[in-house]
């Protein structure tokens, strides 16, 4: 069927660490088709193919679509920090390196000297910062070819638009950019990426890039001819977005590779920021602040003992109880970019204990993130969660004994691909409801 006699939709596109994910929405907000991929990476399941991933992108997209429905718009959002070195014809000049690859860690000890005071910076310090990527980037076999520098969720609307550019919510997790002047550290770039050349336009999320031109999704009718790209950026500050369109002041709790706490305030950007992370807010003058810690990485770490994985398994899908040492500190979580977890010295060796100690702590952190989102003062009715551990019932009790009380997750599976495809509706003028997008109205 033509793109003409197919009925009109908006499109989000989520490029997770793990999963890409596609939700199309009607005028209204209800989901008319989606799709979903596990994240192309190496063997090793660090770095990716930026096209292979761009082209994936693209067939998630015609599978969302169908033969019923035609993307007026197109958002895509995705991984805060990952990116690569482009030439002059927009072709990637390296691998992507990914937020949580241990190799960062090296890099940024090198840099640090050269780095200077951690102040007024978005994001504070750590290894998993774009700057340590724009470092390990430059000393690729290629790099001196290098015209830009874009970042991978921004990818498909660069090749799309042939406009190069660089969403602010990305910007603000580079480590070297400050959301309340918007401007760049000149010293920080120089140090790591090189030159100032480099750094495409900064475009705030939901303006319009362009018009998309993609032979592939034209000819394959899930896309109209003069389809309207938007800027989309970080996916995390797009998921609170769509969180506080839902509810507005509420405070997202988002599970999934990482633990992610978010919410939007209407303040301007603070300078001193030491407890959470910031970014510009979502079509707003407000603020985006958040928190991360790793989860899957550390679960993943525990689980190399299979007696410990069996524990965790059976403890999340909720068929056996935790030991009561969930906040014993037994177990010292991984920190991003690919610092490694440990047990303490004195932890118990019992594999089930060592289960709970694991999921403990994860726990324990993700209400601290509250907690610091939340300025300190926390509503439990305007907590929700989102996410895949949202589907796991022996977390969620472990998050309400940690907590003191139960927080609802959201209906919709997809939180921040429906928030993107939200995002692409409001550039064509639609006001689509975000109960119906998120799912709230069904599970009523």
């Amino acid at each position: 069927m033509s793109s003409s006699r197919r009925t009109a939709v908006a499109c989000g596109v989520d490029i997770g660490s793990t999963n890409v994910k596609v939700v199309v929405l009607d005028r209204d907000g209800v989901v008319r088709g989606r799709a979903r991929r596990s994240t192309p990476r190496d063997r090793h399941g660090l770095s990716a193919d930026a096209l292979v991933v761009v082209a994936l992108v693209e067939q998630l997209i015609t599978e969302a679509c169908g033969d019923a429905y035609a993307a007026h718009a197109v958002c895509t959002v995705g991984v805060g920090e990952d990116g690569l070195l482009l030439d002059a014809d927009l072709a990637p000049l390296s691998p992507v390196l990914a937020w949580f690859d241990p190799r960062r860690q090296g890099v940024l000890r090198l840099l640090r000297p050269e780095l200077g005071d951690d102040e007024g910076f978005d994001a504070t310090d750590d290894a998993a910062r774009t700057l340590v990527g724009w470092a390990w980037a430059r000393q690729q076999p290629g790099a001196d070819a290098a015209r830009s520098w874009v970042a991978v969720a921004d990818l498909p609307a660069v090749l799309w638009t042939a406009r190069r550019f660089l969403s602010d919510t990305l910007a603000s997790r580079t480590g070297a950019w400050r959301a309340s002047s918007r401007s760049w550290s000149a010293d920080r770039v120089a140090a790591t990426l090189g030159s100032r050349d480099l750094l495409p336009g900064v475009l705030p999320a939901g303006a319009v890039v362009g018009t998309l031109r993609s032979p592939g999704l034209l000819a394959s009718g899930a896309v109209v001819d003069g389809a309207t790209v938007v800027v989309g950026g970080h996916d995390h500050p797009v998921g609170g977005w769509a969180a506080d369109q839902l509810m507005p002041g509420a405070v997202l709790d988002s599970m999934g590779t990482a633990e992610v706490v978010v919410a939007q305030t209407s303040h301007a950007p603070p300078v001193h920021h030491p407890d959470v992370d910031i970014a510009p807010g979502i079509r707003s003058a407000g603020t985006t602040v958040l928190r991360v810690v790793e989860l899957a990485r550390n679960t993943a770490w525990a689980a190399q003992d299979p007696e410990v994985a069996r524990w965790m398994e059976a403890i999340l899908a909720g068929t056996a109880q935790p030991e009561p040492i969930l906040g014993s500190g037994y177990f010292r979580a991984g920190r991003r970019g690919g610092d490694q977890p440990s047990y303490a010295l004195d932890a118990p060796r019992a594999p089930r204990a060592k289960a709970s100690a694991v999921l403990g702590a994860l726990a324990h952190a993700g209400r601290a993130s509250v907690a610091a989102v939340a300025g300190g003062a926390v509503n439990p009715s305007f907590v929700r969660l989102a996410g895949g551990w949202t589907r796991s019932p022996g977390w969620l009790d472990i998050k309400e004994a940690v907590t003191g009380h139960r927080c609802a997750p959201i209906a919709e599976p997809e939180v921040t691909a429906v928030g993107a495809a939200m995002l692409a509706a409001s550039a064509l003028g639609w006001v689509p409801d975000p109960a119906t997008a998120l799912g709230e109205k069904a599970a009523i």
